[in-house]
C-alpha cells in the first residue's frame, strides 16, 4: 500500500501541468489520520492549500493532483494540533521576554491552541497572537479572557475591580472594548451578588464566562445565572454535598474559611446530590477544567524535589521566584494540611472520573503560568492528559477534552481533522491510543499549515 501510494503521488507530481490535476501546498501522505469523532485512526492522505485543510482522503480513494511539498507519514500518527484549555500569561514587564518564549515552547509540544485564562499582558497578548496568525510569529493562537474580574483589591495585578452595580457594565463594556473571547470571573474579593449579576449580564450580552466561584455562592446558583465553565474542582465539590446551603450559610457568616471546609465538604458528600449536580451541568452544557495536574505538583510539594527539572533551563531567575509563596505555603504547612490536601487531590480524581461517566465536558487545561510552581508550559498539558487517564478516561476520551471540548467551550467550529479545518496538526510517532504517554512522541508540528520541526523550535 505504501509504495501504491508513493508511486500514485510520483505520477500525480508529473502531471502537475495538467490544468485538471489539482496542486496542493503541503501533502501527508499514507499517514493514520486521528478521527475525533470515532476516537479511531484512518489511514489516509491529508491536503492543505495555505492555512487550511483542502481534502483528506481515506484508503483506497484515488485522484490526480499535485504537491509543492510532501510528508511521507507512513506509520505515523496525525491529530489535530493540542489545545491547553488554562494557562497563564502575567508576571507584568519583568516577565514579558520569558512569558514571549513559551509561544514556540507550545509549539514545540504540538500545542496549537491555548487559552489564557486571565492577566495583566493583554494588548501585547492580543498583538502577539495577531502576529501568529499572521505567519510572522510562532506560536499557538491564544484565546484570552483579558483581565480578571474580581472585587476590589483583587489579588490579581491587573484585574478589573467590581465594588458596585454600576461596576458590572464598565467592566463588560472594557472587556467588550478589548475584544476579549470570553470573560474569567475571580474570587479573592469579588461578592456573592455581583459575581451573579455579572454572569447574568454576560449573558445578555452573549459573553461566555468562566471562573472560580465564591463559596458564599452555591454552584446551583451560579449554573442558574448562566455560567459556561467551572475552573477547578473545589466549587464542584461544593455543589455535591447534602450540606451546600448550610456551609455557605457559615461562610457568609465569617465562621467557615475556603481550606477549613473542605473537610467537611468531602465527608458531607453525597451520592445522590453529585448525580443532581452533574445532570444540572450537563443539561446547561456547562463545562469544567479539573487542572488535575497542579494538583498533583500543589499535593506533594513537601514530598517530590523539582530543582533539577530539566526545563528550569528554559526559565529566568525572575520567573522562577515566584514559586517560592507557594513553596513556601507547602513546607511550612502542618503536617495534617499537607495530608488533607493530598486527599483532597485523590478525591479530585475521582470526582474527574465521575463528571466524565455523567457525560459532562471536560476541559484540559494545565494552569501553566508564572507563580503555579513547576507545571511548564508545554509538557504540563500532556501531563494533565496522563492525568485524565490516571483517573479512568480511555485515551480517545482524554484526548476529547482536549482539541475536541476546547473548540465546543469557546464555539469555534474551524478546528479538527477535516476538510475546511485550520490546518492545525500533530504528527506523533507513536500512537497515543495504546498508551497516552505518545501525545509527546511528536515529530513535528504544524501550525496555521506551517512546517515546524523540532530542531528548529
Amino acid at each position: 500500500m505504501r509504495l501504491l501510494f508513493i508511486v500514485l503521488f510520483a505520477l500525480s507530481f508529473v502531471s502537475c501541468n495538467n490544468e485538471k490535476a489539482l496542486v496542493y501546498d503541503l501533502v501527508i501522505c499514507c499517514t493514520e489520520i486521528y478521527n475525533v469523532e470515532k476516537g479511531i485512526f484512518e489511514t489516509g492522505t491529508v491536503c492543505i492549500n495555505k492555512d487550511t485543510i483542502a481534502r483528506i482522503s481515506l484508503r483506497n480513494e484515488e485522484y490526480e493532483f499535485g504537491y509543492k511539498q510532501l510528508i511521507d507519514g507512513d506509520g505515523k500518527y496525525l491529530l489535530p494540533g493540542f489545545w491547553d484549555n488554562h494557562v497563564h500569561f502575567r508576571g507584568g514587564n519583568e516577565l514579558i521576554k520569558q512569558n514571549e518564549a513559551f509561544l514556540k515552547q507550545y509549539i514545540k509540544y504540538g500545542i496549537t491552541t491555548v487559552r489564557d485564562a486571565g492577566g495583566d499582558l493583554t494588548p501585547l497578548i492580543q498583538q502577539w497572537n495577531q502576529e501568529i496568525q499572521n505567519n510572522q510569529r510562532v506560536g499557538p493562537t491564544i484565546y484570552t479572557s483579558g483581565p480578571k474580574l474580581d472585587g476590589p483589591n483583587a489579588r490579581w495585578e491587573g484585574s478589573i475591580p467590581v465594588a458596585n452595580d454600576k461596576d458590572i457594565s464598565t467592566a463588560l463594556d472594557s472587556l467588550q472594548s478589548l475584544n476579549v473571547d470570553y470573560v474569567k470571573l475571580y474570587d479573592s474579593t469579588l461578592s456573592r451578588k455581583h459575581y451573579l449579576d455579572i454572569i447574568a449580564e454576560a449573558q445578555e450580552r452573549s459573553m461566555i464566562t468562566s471562573g472560580h466561584m465564591p463559596f458564599t455562592v452555591e454552584l446551583n446558583e451560579a449554573i442558574n445565572a448562566g455560567l459556561d465553565n467551572v475552573e477547578h474542582l473545589y466549587y464542584i465539590l461544593k455543589g455535591c454535598s447534602s450540606k451546600e446551603k448550610e456551609i455557605t450559610q457559615q461562610i457568609i457568616a465569617g465562621e467557615l474559611g475556603f481550606w477549613d471546609s473542605m473537610s467537611q465538604l468531602i465527608t458531607t458528600y453525597d451520592e445522590d446530590t453529585a448525580q443532581a449536580t452533574f445532570k444540572r451541568l450537563k443539561d446547561q452544557n456547562v463545562f469544567v477544567t479539573p487542572t488535575l495536574h497542579i494538583g498533583d505538583i500543589l499535593s506533594y510539594l513537601d514530598e517530590l524535589d523539582h530543582t533539577n527539572d530539566r526545563y528550569l533551563s528554559h526559565l529566568s531567575d525572575t520567573f522562577i521566584k515566584t514559586f517560592e509563596g507557594r513553596n513556601k505555603r507547602a513546607l511550612t504547612a502542618t503536617n495534617k494540611a499537607k495530608q488533607d490536601r493530598k486527599d483532597l487531590q485523590k478525591f479530585f480524581v475521582k470526582l474527574t472520573a465521575s463528571l466524565y461517566k455523567a457525560d459532562v465536558g471536560l476541559l484540559a487545561g494545565s494552569d501553566c503560568g508564572a507563580y503555579n510552581s513547576y507545571v511548564y508550559p508545554g509538557p504540563s498539558l500532556h501531563k494533565e492528559l496522563q492525568q485524565m487517564v490516571q483517573a479512568g478516561l480511555a485515551p480517545q476520551e482524554a484526548l476529547q477534552t482536549s482539541f475536541g471540548n476546547g473548540p465546543r467551550f469557546l464555539q469555534k467550529d474551524m478546528y479538527g481533522l477535516k476538510s475546511g479545518a485550520t490546518a492545525d496538526l500533530v504528527l506523533l510517532e507513536k500512537n497515543p491510543l495504546e498508551d497516552i504517554k505518545n501525545t509527546m512522541s511528536i515529530q513535528l508540528t504544524i501550525k496555521n499549515g506551517k512546517i515546524y520541526k523540532l530542531k528548529s523550535l
